[in-house]
């Protein structure tokens, strides 16, 4: 069984800054990869960002630059740095992992950017 817990979320002003938190447990060996998504109420899940377990990172285009998916295997965390947040961050974020061919979701965190 693989728990993912997601933390850090909360209201900011636009131009702020946010770090995102995802601490896995379980049996959690052989992850392939890893990621955070966000949705907003009405729309698809969207992939914000992604790392594989080689380090290979991806972004959407909406973030790139603004946001860093960083991992620390050693605590089993995953983290999102996010700068320069604008209103349209604004959604519940959601930590992913992929792992043996599964795919596993925490239970979300509420991001707010006021403008």
């Amino acid at each position: 069984q693989v728990q993912l817990v997601e933390s850090g979320g909360g209201l900011v002003q636009a131009g702020g800054s946010l770090r995102l938190s995802c601490a896995a447990s379980g049996s959690i060996f052989g992850i392939n990869a890893m990621a955070w998504y966000r949705q907003v109420p009405g729309k698809q899940r969207e992939l914000v960002a992604a790392m594989t377990n080689a380090d290979n990172t991806n972004y959407a285009d909406s973030v790139l630059g603004r946001f860093t998916i960083s991992r620390d295997s050693a605590k089993n965390m995953l983290y999102l740095q996010m700068n320069s947040l604008k209103p349209e961050d604004t959604a519940v974020y959601y930590c992913v992992m992929y792992l043996n061919l599964q795919t596993y979701w925490g239970q979300g965190t509420q991001v707010t950017v006021s403008s």
